[in-house]
C-alpha cells in the first residue's frame, strides 16, 4: 500500500506540473511538449497504481493496456521538449520516424495474445504483500527499450551541447534537466535486471524526472526563452542585446549590454528590467513604451548615443513569448550629423555663426526670456575703414584681417555669449543675462583688444579699429513687447552714432538717448 500511495503522489505531481505550465507559460519554447509528456506520465502512473491495486490477472492486464496507451510516447515528447528548449528544429521525416516505434509498440502490446512478440507470457505472482504481474519479455520489448534509452540519451546530449556557452542560470537548468533524464535510465536498469523485485520503477522515476524539471521551471524560469540564441546571436554582436520574456523578466543579455546597463549580472536574470533600471529612470520609461527611440548616456566622460529597437520573439506557432531589446551604437553617426550641422551654421571665412543661425539661436533665447524673464544685450560692431584695407592691400589681406579680428573678439567672450557675422565686415554679439552697463563695459574691453591686435601680411603689420553699438532689454515674465529685431535695430542705431562720433568708440542705446562709452 505504501508504494501505491507513492505512485499516486507521483502521478499527482506530474498532473500538477502539466496544468501549471499549460496555464502559465504554454507558448514558451518546449512548454507544449512538456505539458504533453507530464500529462502522459500522469496517465501512465495512475494506471500503474490501479494495476498494483488490482487482485486478478484480468484486471492487471487491462490497466497494463491503459499504461501502454501513454507510456510509448513519453520518451518521444521528452526528446522534443529538449530539442525545442535549445531552439532547434527537426525535419518532418524525423517526426515520422520518432512516432513510428511508439505506434508500433502500442499495436504489438494490444495484439500480444496473437503473436507474443512483446511479452512471451503474463502471469500472476503472489508476494508477501500483494500479487503482481510477472512478465517475460519478447523481442519487441527490447526494441522498445532500446528506443526509450536512445531518446533519453539523445536528449541529454542535446542539452549538454549547450552547457559550455550558457550563462549560469541556463547551466543550472540544463544540469537539473539532465539529472532528471538520468533518473528513469537508472530506474529501468534496476527493473530490467530484476533488482526491484518485480516492481516497475518507471512511473515513479518519471515523476522524479519532472520534479527536477519542475524545480528548474519554477525557480529558474525554465522555458522563458531558448538559450541557443546566445550562441548564434548574442556574443557575436557589437550591439547591446537584452532578452526579456512576456512579463519583462530578464532572460539573457550579452557583454555589450553591460556598457549601457552596468548593473546587469548573471544574478539579475529572473528580475524585471524595470527593477534593475529603477521605475523613474529615462531608460526605464523608454523601455516601458516599447517604441523605437534614441537614448543618450555618459560613459567614461564620453557621450554615447544609441538607437533602441524592440523585436518580438515568436514561437513556432507565431505566438509572442518575449522580446529582444537591441541597442545600436549611433554615436559616430550623431557626432557626424552634429559636425555637419555646425559646419552649416558657421561662416566659411571667420568660423563664427552665420547670420541665419545667429538669429535662430538668439530668438530661442528671447523666447526663453519671455517665458521666464531676464536680461539680454546685443552688441553690433564693424571694422573701421575696412574698404581702405581691401583697396590698399587687396582682398586676401582683408580676409586675414577679418579672421584676426573675429579670433580676438571670441577670446574676449564668456561661455554663454556667442558671435555671428552679420554681413561684410559687420558682426553681432549676443550676451544673455547681461545688463546694459555690463555689456557696454564688455564692448569697451573688446574695442581695446581689437585696437591692440594686428595682422601680418607680406611682412607688413596691419592694425585696425572698430566701432560698437550696444542695446539691452529687461524682459518681465510673460512680457512680449521686446523682439530680437528691435534689439538689433537699436544696436545698429547706436553703432551708426559711434561712426558719426569719429569711430573706434562704444555707444549704447537706452530709450531715446544714446550714451557714449568711448
Amino acid at each position: 500500500m505504501t508504494y501505491i500511495f507513492i505512485v499516486i503522489m507521483a502521478g499527482t505531481l506530474s498532473l500538477f506540473l502539466s496544468l501549471y505550465v499549460q496555464i502559465k507559460i504554454k507558448d514558451a519554447p518546449g512548454a507544449k511538449s512538456y505539458v504533453i509528456v507530464t500529462f502522459l506520465s500522469s496517465v501512465f502512473t495512475f494506471a500503474y497504481a490501479f494495476e498494483l491495486a488490482s487482485s486478478t490477472l484480468q484486471q492487471m492486464k487491462f490497466w497494463l493496456s491503459v499504461e501502454y496507451l501513454a507510456m510509448p510516447f513519453i520518451p518521444v515528447f521528452v526528446l522534443l521538449m529538449c530539442v525545442e528548449y535549445v531552439g532547434q528544429k527537426l525535419k518532418h521525416w524525423v517526426y515520422y520516424v520518432l512516432f513510428l516505434i511508439p505506434f508500433t509498440t502500442i499495436f504489438m502490446m494490444q495484439t500480444n495474445n496473437l503473436h507474443h512478440l512483446y511479452y512471451t507470457s503474463l502471469n500472476l505472482e503472489n508476494t508477501s504483500t500483494s500479487p503482481i504481474l510477472k512478465l517475460d519479455w519478447g523481442p519487441w520489448f527490447y526494441v522498445h527499450s532500446i528506443f526509450v534509452f536512445l531518446c533519453l540519451i539523445i536528449s541529454i546530449v542535446v542539452l549538454l551541447r549547450q552547457f559550455r556557452n550558457a550563462l549560469f542560470m541556463f547551466r543550472m537548468q540544463i544540469l537539473l534537466m539532465v539529472a532528471g533524464l538520468l533518473t528513469p535510465i537508472i530506474a529501468n536498469y534496476f527493473y530490467l535486471n530484476g533488482w526491484s523485485k518485480g516492481i516497475d520503477l518507471g512511473p515513479v522515476s518519471l515523476s522524479i524526472t519532472f520534479l527536477f524539471h519542475g524545480v528548474a521551471l519554477i525557480s529558474l524560469k525554465m522555458f522563458n526563452v531558448a538559450p541557443i540564441a546566445r550562441d548564434s546571436v548574442f556574443e557575436s554582436m557589437k550591439e547591446g542585446v537584452i532578452v526579456i520574456n512576456q512579463n519583462q523578466v530578464i532572460v539573457d543579455f550579452n557583454q555589450a549590454a553591460l556598457t549601457i546597463i552596468p548593473a546587469l549580472s548573471e544574478q539579475q536574470i529572473g528580475k524585471t528590467i524595470i527593477e534593475i533600471l529603477g521605475n523613474k529612470s529615462s531608460l526605464s520609461e523608454k523601455i516601458k513604451a516599447e517604441q523605437e527611440c534614441d537614448y543618450t548616456m555618459s560613459s567614461d566622460e564620453k557621450v554615447l548615443h544609441y538607437r533602441i529597437n524592440f523585436s518580438p520573439i515568436l514561437n513556432k506557432n507565431g505566438l509572442h513569448v518575449g522580446k529582444i531589446i537591441t541597442f545600436f551604437d549611433v554615436t559616430e553617426r550623431v557626432n557626424m550629423q552634429d559636425k555637419l550641422k555646425m559646419l552649416a551654421s558657421l561662416d566659411g571665412l571667420t568660423q563664427v555663426l552665420n547670420r541665419t543661425f545667429f538669429m535662430r539661436k538668439s530668438e530661442m533665447i528671447m523666447d526663453h526670456l519671455i517665458l521666464n524673464g531676464g536680461s539680454i544685450s546685443v552688441i553690433m560692431f564693424d571694422i573701421d575703414y575696412f574698404k581702405k584695407i581691401n583697396d590698399t592691400f587687396g582682398h586676401e589681406a582683408g580676409d586675414l584681417v577679418l579672421t584676426q579680428v573675429t579670433q580676438t573678439v571670441q577670446e574676449e567672450l564668456h561661455n554663454t555669449e556667442f558671435m555671428g557675422r552679420y554681413g561684410g565686415e559687420e558682426f553681432i554679439i549676443c550676451m544673455p543675462k547681461t545688463s546694459l552697463a555690463e555689456a557696454s563695459a564688455r564692448a569697451k574691453s573688446i574695442r581695446a583688444a581689437v585696437e591692440e591686435s594686428y595682422t601680418i601680411f607680406n611682412g607688413e603689420k596691419i592694425m585696425v579699429t572698430s566701432s560698437f553699438g550696444v542695446s539691452n532689454a529687461i524682459v518681465e515674465e510673460g512680457e512680449d513687447r521686446y523682439s530680437l529685431s528691435d534689439l538689433i535695430r537699436q544696436a545698429d542705431m547706436a553703432l551708426y552714432t559711434a561712426k558719426n562720433n569719429g569711430r573706434n568708440c562704444v555707444e549704447s542705446y537706452e530709450e531715446n538717448n544714446i550714451y557714449s562709452y568711448s
